[in-house]
Order: C-alpha cells, then sequence, then structure tokens
C-alpha cells in the first residue's frame, strides 16, 4: 500500500524536482513533508500569490518547471495570480493543489471549487486525477507540458481522498525530463534573412527574454561580435549579450526602433513591450524578421509572416551567423549609425546629470546611482555574482537603464504582464535558483549570488512579510524600498503637509480642499522595520552617505536586510512606459 501524499511526492522527486514553493494547508501539509522526507526542499511562505510568483521565477531562471503547492479553495484563487503571469511570460510553472474529497462533490464540501474550467482558459493543462494510480503520468504529462513547447503553466487538482488514501498502485519511476525538443530552421530561410540583413541599411538585432530563457546567449554573442549589427535589449534581455559591448544601443531604444529598416527579433513578441512593432514607434516599413519557438506569434502586428521562423533561438542564430561567414555590417559612415550614436550620448548624458549631486531628499537617479556605485565596488559586474529583481512604477522603470548586466538571468521584473508583488517571490527564486546545492540557475560565475530586490515603496507592501520568509530560510537578501509615499509620486514633501490633506480625506470634506490623492501612500513609512520584526536588519536613509554605509554593511550580512530610500515625493517624472497613453492612434499624446 502507497499512501496518497507519498505517491504525489514521490512522482515529483522522480522528475528531479528539487524545490517546491507553496503554502501549506489541509490537505496539502502531507505532501510538502513527504517530499521533505525525500530530500525536496519546500519553502513555505506567507501568501500563496508570492509562492506561485517566486514559482514562475524559478522556471525564469533554471528552463524547468517551478512547483508551486497550495490548498483548494482560497488557496487556489490566490493562486490564479500566478498562473497568466506564468502564461503571459511564457515560463513553465507546475501547480499542484488540495480539492474536497471526490465523494462530497457538489454537497458544500470544505473549500470546495470547481478549479479545472477556471484555470483551463489561462493555462496549457488542467487536470483533475480520477484514480490514484493516474497520479504519476498526470504529473508527468502536466509536467513535460510545462516545459515543451512554449513554455506555459499547468495544473493539477488533487482530491483529499488521493492526497490523504492509502492505495495498491505498483511503483512505476518516472524517467526525468533532461531537455526539450529543439528545432532549426530551413537553409533556404536562413540564407533568405542573411540576406535581408545584408541588404538593410538601417539593420537592428532586438532581443527578448526569450532570447534569456532559451540560454542562447554564446551564439547571440557569437553573432553580434563577427557582423557588428547594432543591438536593442528588452528589460529581462540586458546581458545575453554584454551592456557593455559598443553595439548596445538601449540608451537609443527609441530611435533604433523608430530608424531601423530590417529588424532581427530574437525571443520577443511583439506585444506592448515592444510597441506591437508598430508606428509610430517603429519605422512604418520596416522588415521585421522574428525568431520565436511559437508559430502562433509568427507574423503578429507588425512582424513579416514569411520571413520569421519558428526555432530554437540558438540554433537558428548560429546557422544565420555561418550564414554571413565573412560579412559585417560597414554602418559607420550612414545616417543611422550617426543618429543613434548622437540620440546615445545625449541621453547618457542626460541620465549622468540626474545621478549627480546630492540634493536631500534624494532623487532616484542618484539614489539608485550611489546603489549601483557601491555594489559594483563589493563585486564586480563582469563576474555576474548579483542579481537584480525589480518591481514598482518608477521604480523599475528608472533602474532598468541604471543597473547594467553583464550576463543573462541576473535580472527581473514585472514582465510583459506587467504583475505587481513579485519582487519577494523573485528574490527567494533566485536564492534558490543560484545558492540552494546543486543549484539549476545558470548565469555568470558558478559562484554564491547576492540577491538584491529594488522595491517601490507600493509593491513592496504586496508581498512585505516575506521578509520573515527570508529570514526563517536564512537568506541574506537585501531589498531596497525606494520610498516616495506613494504610487508614482506622494502627496506633500512635508509631514505637515500630508498630515493636512490626511485630516481633510478623514474628515470627508474632499469635496471641499485637497485631501489624500487616490496614490497617496503612509508619509515615510518605517518599512526598515519589518527586518528588524523578523530578526534582519533594517536602514533607513535619506542622503547618499547613509545609503552608501546601509549598502555596504548590509552587503556584508548574513541575514535579511531591509534598506528604506527616502527620495524625492514630488519629483517630477516622465515615465517611459507605453501603456501610459491607451488611447487610440489617432489620439496619442505627442509628450507625457
Amino acid at each position: 500500500m502507497v499512501y496518497g501524499a507519498k505517491l504525489i511526492a514521490q512522482s515529483l522527486h522522480d522528475l528531479g524536482v528539487q524545490v517546491i514553493f507553496g503554502l501549506p494547508g489541509l490537505p496539502v501539509i502531507d505532501i510538502a513533508q513527504e517530499a521533505m522526507n525525500l530530500g525536496i526542499r519546500f519553502i513555505s511562505f506567507r501568501n500563496e500569490q508570492a509562492a506561485v510568483y517566486a514559482a514562475t521565477g524559478y522556471g525564469y531562471l533554471t528552463g524547468r518547471p517551478g512547483i508551486c503547492l497550495s490548498v483548494g479553495g482560497p488557496g487556489m484563487l490566490h493562486i490564479m495570480a500566478g498562473i497568466p503571469h506564468a502564461m503571459a511570460n511564457a515560463w513553465p510553472l507546475l501547480v499542484l493543489s488540495g480539492a474536497s474529497e471526490t465523494h462530497n462533490a457538489n454537497k458544500g464540501a470544505f473549500q470546495e471549487v470547481d478549479a479545472i474550467p477556471m484555470i483551463t482558459p489561462i493555462s496549457k493543462l488542467a487536470l483533475r486525477p480520477p484514480y490514484a494510480h493516474m497520479v504519476p503520468d498526470f504529473i508527468r504529462d502536466a509536467y513535460r507540458i510545462a516545459m515543451f513547447g512554449r513554455p506555459g503553466p499547468t495544473y493539477i487538482d488533487l482530491p483529499a481522498d488521493i492526497i490523504l488514501g492509502h492505495f495498491e498502485v505498483p511503483r512505476k519511476k518516472l524517467a526525468p525530463l533532461t531537455e526539450t525538443p529543439r528545432s532549426t530552421a530551413p537553409a533556404n530561410k536562413i540564407r533568405d534573412i542573411a540576406q535581408a540583413i545584408k541588404s538593410g541599411k538601417a539593420p537592428l538585432v532586438v532581443l527578448g527574454k526569450g532570447a534569456s530563457y532559451s540560454q542562447s546567449e554564446k551564439q547571440i554573442r557569437a553573432l553580434i561580435d563577427q557582423t557588428g549589427l547594432p543591438f536593442v535589449p528588452s528589460p529581462m534581455a540586458k546581458g545575453v549579450v554584454p551592456d557593455s559591448s559598443p553595439n548596445n544601443y538601449s540608451a537609443a531604444r527609441s530611435t533604433a526602433l523608430n530608424e531601423a529598416d530590417v529588424v532581427l527579433v530574437l525571443g520577443g513578441r511583439l506585444n506592448w513591450v515592444l510597441s506591437f512593432g508598430l508606428p509610430p514607434k517603429w519605422r512604418a516599413d520596416a522588415t521585421i524578421i522574428q525568431v520565436d519557438l511559437c508559430a502562433e506569434e509568427i507574423g503578429k502586428n507588425g512582424g513579416h509572416p514569411t520571413l520569421s521562423v519558428v526555432g530554437d533561438i540558438g540554433l537558428v542564430v548560429e546557422a544565420l551567423t555561418s550564414q554571413l561567414k565573412g560579412w559585417q555590417w560597414q554602418g559607420k559612415s550612414t545616417p543611422f549609425y550617426k543618429t543613434l550614436q548622437a540620440a546615445k550620448s545625449k541621453n547618457e548624458a542626460k541620465a549622468a546629470k540626474k545621478a549627480a549631486g546630492d540634493k536631500v531628499p534624494m532623487s532616484y537617479e542618484r539614489a539608485f546611482n550611489v546603489i549601483k556605485e557601491t555594489l559594483d565596488r563589493l563585486s564586480n559586474p563582469d563576474d555576474g555574482n548579483i542579481v537584480y529583481c525589480s518591481e514598482g512604477a518608477n521604480a523599475m522603470d528608472i533602474s532598468r537603464s541604471i543597473f547594467t548586466m553583464e550576463h543573462p538571468r541576473i535580472r527581473m521584473d514585472a514582465g510583459t504582464y506587467a504583475t505587481m508583488g513579485v519582487g519577494l517571490g523573485y528574490a527567494i527564486a533566485a536564492f534558490a535558483a543560484y545558492n540552494f546545492t546543486n543549484p539549476e540557475g545558470v548565469a555568470g560565475k558558478k559562484e554564491r549570488k547576492k540577491i538584491i530586490a529594488i522595491e517601490g515603496d507600493s509593491a513592496f507592501g504586496l508581498s512585505g512579510m516575506e521578509v520573515e520568509t527570508m529570514a526563517r530560510y536564512q537568506m541574506d537578501i537585501i531589498v531596497f524600498v525606494i520610498n516616495n509615499s506613494g504610487l508614482y509620486r506622494g502627496d506633500s514633501d512635508t509631514r505637515e503637509g500630508w498630515s493636512e490633506r490626511q485630516k481633510v480625506s478623514v474628515e470627508g470634506r474632499t469635496g471641499e480642499s485637497p485631501g489624500l490623492s487616490a496614490t497617496s501612500l503612509g508619509y515615510e513609512t518605517a518599512y526598515e522595520k519589518v527586518a528588524d520584526m523578523a530578526g534582519g536588519i533594517g536602514y533607513v536613509t535619506r542622503t547618499s552617505d547613509e545609503l552608501k554605509k546601509a549598502t555596504e554593511e548590509g552587503f556584508k550580512a548574513k541575514v535579511p536586510v531591509v534598506i528604506n530610500v527616502l527620495v524625492d515625493p514630488q519629483a517630477d517624472l516622465v515615465m517611459d512606459f507605453s501603456w501610459l497613453d491607451m488611447a487610440p492612434p489617432d489620439q496619442k499624446k505627442s509628450k507625457l
């Protein structure tokens, strides 16, 4: 006889699962315990959403499905937030949720909910095994489907009677899935792409996060180094080719997209992140060549339907590099190159000016520059031993251009779904992927990595209690909370001014005078105390020197650190999010 919970845990163990993220409760506690008995690590969170976000991040960093375990009913509903997040980002995820007993179906059983119809439309697969002997095959299929083809989320509903029952099920050891099927494009297609690139007067390579996920950096770097083609990375593709490369024009991204006539897009979908590959952000007559493992993406929006190819990025790029052997882009005398260089120099100078000075309160740019310079001194960026997890409107948007990456898969953010609340879950996932025994993550030198979370104060509020999770598992993660006392911006630059607006709101007089805005948060909230409470170390910083000192001390700490960075709440910010202007194309704002 085999115990149902052990059968489930053994199936995961057979597949090579090393880590499970979750929040246990009845009836899934025993699955977690049986998994730990087999040597699988179980990380127990304070909220299911943070757990599932961690599992999605682990899938991205390792290329293998992140595993999340939750109770049914409300726990499953919390988990649902991470399922479309994984689907939108094309990251492998396997969710296992408990469910009420089969024999009590439709009776109003404990936490009863019909999960399969809810999850099927937002996942690659959603299953509920009717019999215990089917559990191993169901788990293997869900694991395989999450990982194969276009990666994404799968779900298994596990009835309590299967989890807690004992069954006559013969031992069936599942074979681990070590790699996914890979294919390349036909030779004639490779020749056509090469010819299109050669004929372009203003060629450009755009790197999407699929280039990072596919671990194709070696092939892509060879292409860029051999041909000298200019490139622009999407935020999570930073480091596929080092940001220090002279061919990197991320500082002139808008100009590059607007001027390029032939664009090779590697692992990037033409959605809102890349402005759909359409005017006015892109040149109207541009030939956009996509390389993607998902056929449905080919020709979408501005993509070229016949030149674009389906295939593994590494294999396609390797073949393309071979086809372009002996050819280099001779564009340094072209108007395109001169325009790119001018835009790059101008934007870098503007950024440097914003990052300078010691004004109090600090600007976002100044705070990030201090953090970056300090961390770069403590750990050489060439080694790739710091992983950055970023979320929040201003915090994410501004930091992505300041923190440069020399290696892939050491920067994570809200992603395609623009999900807030992911940051601390990501940080825990990165710690697990890179610092646990037999790490499954690959980035930079194979050494222990320091994990840094850069959080807006609003975003931190969505998962701040996971600092206790970090402390419980002795994860020496640094969390920077960029505190401007509001979403986007604060209501006042003084406590007195904020308190007056608070009084108006509390008394219900907002029709007479300004109260707290809809985006207001508490004035200079002491977020650092969350670390103190959990056994970590908290700092609050107002000046550049205080921030530098806190960063240096926090980097050496062996416990979680929360650094509350007080920045200018009234800063005039121009945020560069394409979703800020949602008007129809003929009504777009000329300036944000």
